[in-house]
């Protein structure tokens, strides 16, 4: 059965879904953007202070579900402009320095709320 995982550390959905979901050893982490949960707005700056963000979001739903960051198998990364991906990859980068996961990065049209960066990522134990 799905478990349903939540945290206050990281900003609440703006649509209907959840933060991330658990199933059998599997989480799956909804893509995340730069909201600060503390402000409940997007962080001010550019990519790398959007990324950091965003993997901070990502870091408070790993703890909360009991995983840490050498769990994740899996991630995508969406930018609304692939010249920000080095700078991005620059702040990802710091967050998996050994084993690092599988990933794509892909450059889209636009972003919720007109953001920079949005990361999904599955772990697992």
């Amino acid at each position: 059965m799905k478990k349903v995982i939540h945290t206050s550390q990281a900003p609440n959905a703006v649509g209907p879904y959840s933060q991330a979901i658990e199933h059998n050893g599997h989480l799956f982490i909804s893509g995340q953007i730069p909201i600060d949960p503390a402000t409940g707005k997007i962080v001010e700056g550019g990519i790398k202070e959007q990324t950091e963000q965003v993997m901070k979001n990502i870091g408070a739903i790993l703890k909360e579900a009991g995983y840490s960051y050498d769990h994740v198998v899996k991630s995508t990364c969406l930018l609304s402009d692939m010249d920000n991906f080095g700078a991005m990859n620059e702040v990802y980068a710091r967050y998996y320095t050994t084993n690092p996961p599988a990933r794509a990065a892909y450059g889209v049209v636009k972003l919720p709320l007109g953001v920079m960066v949005e990361i999904e990522t599955i772990a697992m134990k």
